[in-house]
């Protein structure tokens, strides 16, 4: 890969994470962990993406923000998306940063390295207290819960482990 080429790179991946997630606007598809890879071919780049779920109606906006994001870059003439499921997306990729954000967006980040089948533990992400009560398990998306702090009274969402099996 020449110079050019790599900076480039790191332009489209600086340029990437300002693109955020349509549902979670404080979270960035870096913060995610969404992005697999980007290669830089001439002024042609490939995007990789991991979707967080694969039936995710914001998937086409995640693909026009990609693409207009990159594409802005100079040296940049097109830009070609491309989702992937392997490795799948699982929420260890999230960033200690995106962990930060969701919970100033008042959702609980999912536990590190969690065991699949087995419970965790959810504080909340206003007051930190881990007196909390599912409300119910199916919250707006396929990904989040409804909870309700016990300790401040707020009610807020939690994003549900995804680990490999």
């Amino acid at each position: 890969m020449s110079q050019q080429q790599k900076e480039v790179e790191q332009l489209v991946w600086s340029a990437l994470s300002h693109v955020k997630d349509p549902e979670i606007a404080s979270v960035s598809i870096l913060d995610l962990g969404m992005v697999g890879s980007v290669l830089v071919d001439g002024s042609i780049v490939k995007i990789t993406v991991l979707p967080t779920f694969s039936g995710c109606p914001a998937l086409s906006m995640i693909e026009r923000d990609i693409k207009a994001a990159a594409e802005k870059v100079e040296g940049v003439k097109e830009a070609n998306v491309e989702f992937v499921f392997t490795p799948p997306w699982t929420t260890d990729r999230i960033t200690p940063e995106g962990r930060e954000r969701l919970k100033e967006f008042g959702i609980a980040p999912p536990p590190a390295n969690h065991v699949m089948g087995e419970p965790w533990a959810i504080d909340c992400p206003y007051c930190g207290s881990a007196y909390v009560t599912m409300e119910n398990i199916f919250g707006p998306t396929a990904c989040r819960s409804i909870l309700y702090c016990r300790s401040c009274k707020n009610p807020f969402e939690a994003m549900k482990p995804v680990a490999n099996w």
